[in-house]
């Protein structure tokens, strides 16, 4: 795939991801709660360790033989185990719907409705993952089905956040500057408040409400 996509510093590994649609999505999977080099890797070091990165394969392969596979040090991701059991569901789904393709997710797809309904199926991708995947294949390989800016957004702006924003080291350092401000501001890559911290906002709502209403009931008590 014609791409200009740079994101680990490696130039092999960049090259994996690419040429290959499989590696693309793994990356994409592994992209959290970790630094995005270290994700985006992780499908190089798989590849590495079993010589493919074949879906088919990996699915055939016995599950506490791949995780400990991935688990190996250096491990592709905080949490190896888990996500290498996310993998190995991914790519038993890439087999069996995709013809052992990654590639042929989106491959001939004309409307990003339809890609976007179709990433979600997969584990691990959540409603922003589907969204920044949608944003990096259109800003990174060119790959535009109708409406991709709507299904897309906010990621599909000029805003340099995602990995989807990343051609150059560059841009890997513009981006990881904007997710530092962003999380010192608590908000997400979507420039929204976290949830953790909505949710503490919204409890000491309910607190302050309590504390109000329980003063004006002894104060009407106290007036009796």
């Amino acid at each position: 795939m014609k791409s200009d996509l740079y994101v680990t510093g490696k130039p092999a590994a960049d090259r994996l991801l690419r040429d290959d649609g499989t590696a693309l999505l793994i990356g994409m999977l592994l992209d959290q709660q970790v630094p995005m080099e270290w994700a985006f890797t992780g499908p190089f070091t798989i590849n590495e360790r079993l010589g493919h990165l074949e879906p088919s394969r990996i699915a055939a392969m016995n599950i506490d033989r791949f995780v400990a596979v991935c688990c190996e040090k250096p491990a592709i991701h905080r949490f190896p185990a888990s996500m290498a059991r996310r993998i190995h569901e991914l790519c038993a789904v890439i087999a069996r719907d995709y013809r052992d393709d990654g590639a042929n997710v989106w491959r001939g797809v004309a409307d990003a409705r339809e890609l976007y309904a179709r990433l979600r199926k997969f584990p691990g991708f959540g409603d922003e993952k589907a969204r920044i995947f949608v944003a990096l294949l259109a800003k990174r390989f060119g790959i535009t089905p109708d409406s991709w800016q709507q299904v897309a957004k906010p990621f599909g702006d000029h805003r340099m956040r995602t990995v989807a924003d990343i051609d150059s080291a560059a841009a890997l350092l513009k981006v990881r500057r904007f997710k530092q401000l962003e999380k010192a501001r608590d908000r997400d890559k979507a420039s929204k408040p976290l949830k953790r911290k909505a949710a503490k906002q919204r409890s000491a709502a309910r607190r302050s409400g309590a504390t109000k209403r329980s003063g004006t009931s002894k104060a009407k008590a106290s007036n009796k």
